[in-house]
């Protein structure tokens, strides 16, 4: 039998994203729905969002993200051998994401299938990735997280139209000496799986206060055992980097990390709610940033519907 050797560690390599052209502001919204500026920011802490033209798909978007990422790492198409896209707003269900995307990148042959953990996807298909290096059943895998919510939001309901976007992020995982991603910590409170749902089977629904206690009361366990299994104090922490849900519960959570000096994602101000996009699309634009130097420790956290949760403390190389 010829297998890939079993590798010591994984770690990500390189990053990628892609945004829709269409920035839509606030007060876009306010002339379509009773809201206003004041009204979302004061709520959910959003001035502005990226919603998707025609053109922009599910596949497309995390293609571009992905050959982002992939230009990035220095690595071939060839060189991929599975291809992870997390993702809950699929609109044609079969074939699945992963498969067309790679054929996209010039990607032959790959493992190839999709993540629904909604908007803890990107950090299940992280966890996914990392098992599979050290295992030895793949190398290189390319995680991407891609979403176009639009396409099941009612754009009269202002209690979800002015929260969540569109948009794709992506990173590159590979074998490594060391490990440079942590043990990934996930669950589920399938219980509570209505409170974030698709009414009707096609418009996006949430009970907002419900998913705030929960977010903001029972995670911070979640980060903290992420973070005692990968042996990090959250003095450590370069970063925080959780899903870009609402800018009120990043907030409360990183305050009861315990993480002062940690630089916190707040890539929702700008990019919105984009569920399993919002981590990678997050760690991408502050890596662009010039946020996260060389040998960065770098929480993540997932959360949203199912509900699911998933952390994770990775090593920027």
């Amino acid at each position: 039998m010829n297998l890939l050797p079993a590798a010591a560690g994984a770690r990500v390599i390189a990053l990628g994203e892609y945004q829709p052209a269409n920035v839509v502001t606030n007060d876009d919204l306010a002339e379509r729905v009773e809201t206003s500026d004041e009204w979302i920011q004061s709520r959910v802490g959003i001035k502005e969002r990226r919603i998707a033209g025609p053109d922009d798909s599910v596949v497309s978007m995390g293609a571009a993200a992905g050959g982002k990422a992939l230009a990035a790492s220095g690595l071939a198409p060839a060189d991929i051998d599975l291809v992870i896209v997390a993702t809950c707003t699929l609109v044609d269900q079969i074939p699945n994401a992963a498969a067309r995307v790679s054929a996209r990148l010039g990607i032959e042959a790959p493992g190839a299938f999709d993540v629904n953990a909604a908007c803890a996807g990107f950090c299940y298909g992280l966890g996914l990735a990392a098992d599979s290096v050290r295992a030895g059943s793949a190398h290189n895998v390319l995680v991407i997280g891609s979403e176009k919510l639009s396409d099941w939001l009612d754009w009269e309901d202002r209690s979800t139209c002015v929260i969540f976007a569109d948009g794709a992020g992506a990173a590159v995982v590979t074998a490594a000496e060391t490990p440079g991603i942590g043990p990934v910590v996930w669950g589920s409170s399938g219980d509570r799986a209505d409170k974030i749902y698709l009414r009707d089977d096609k418009y996006l629904y949430q009970e907002g206060q419900a998913v705030f206690r929960w977010a903001t009361t029972e995670l911070n366990a979640v980060a903290a055992e992420a973070l005692r299994r990968a042996g990090v104090e959250p003095e450590q922490l370069t970063a925080f980097v959780p899903h870009q849900a609402n800018l009120r519960i990043v907030e409360a959570i990183a305050r009861k990390l315990g993480a002062p000096q940690a630089i916190i994602a707040r890539d929702i101000v700008t990019a919105g709610n984009t569920s399993s996009a919002s981590v990678p699309l997050a760690l991408s634009r502050m890596s662009g940033r010039g946020e996260l130097p060389s040998g960065s420790l770098v929480l993540t956290m997932g959360f949203g519907a199912g509900l699911t949760y998933s952390a994770q403390v990775l090593e920027i190389p």
